[in-house]
């Protein structure tokens, strides 16, 4: 196993999401790997939490990562949450993300949760990324 690809594919994520204009156009500059201090913005995006499990095979070194990214907004309603996660989702899923370290052989969308959040709304989506290690 090779957990040594991890900060290239979270530095890819945040890259690809970041240069997103769909992303942008809904979330602004409002992508974070943890939220920011002081007071948040309506709707942002937050990179989470991240699995890794051996997928090593005869011919390299790999893992198979479930990552998620999660959408949180103070919006009464869904929608705006849910027009950046169909933004994420088509960003990240089944792409491809040039690695500073590896690579990246998939990344699939695998589920999301949507549900209140205090006075806000918050969706957590999951997805899977099979990587090797150069």
């Amino acid at each position: 196993m090779s957990y040594a690809v991890s900060a290239a594919l979270q530095a890819a994520i945040y890259g690809r999401l970041s240069s997103d204009p769909t992303l942008a156009g809904l979330v602004g500059p409002a992508i974070f790997d943890a939220p920011p201090a002081g007071r948040l913005p309506p709707l942002w995006v937050s990179l989470g939490a991240e699995e890794a499990r051996d997928a090593s095979d005869l011919t390299a070194s790999g893992a198979e990562h479930r990552l998620m990214v999660s959408v949180v907004g103070e919006a009464t309603g869904f929608a705006q949450a849910k027009e950046a996660a169909a933004a994420i989702s088509d960003a990240l899923h089944d792409t491809t993300l040039p690695l500073a370290r590896g690579r990246l052989v998939w990344m699939r969308f695998v589920r999301a949760q949507a549900r209140q959040s205090g006075t806000g709304r918050r969706i957590d989506m999951t997805f899977r990324a099979r990587t090797e290690d150069d």
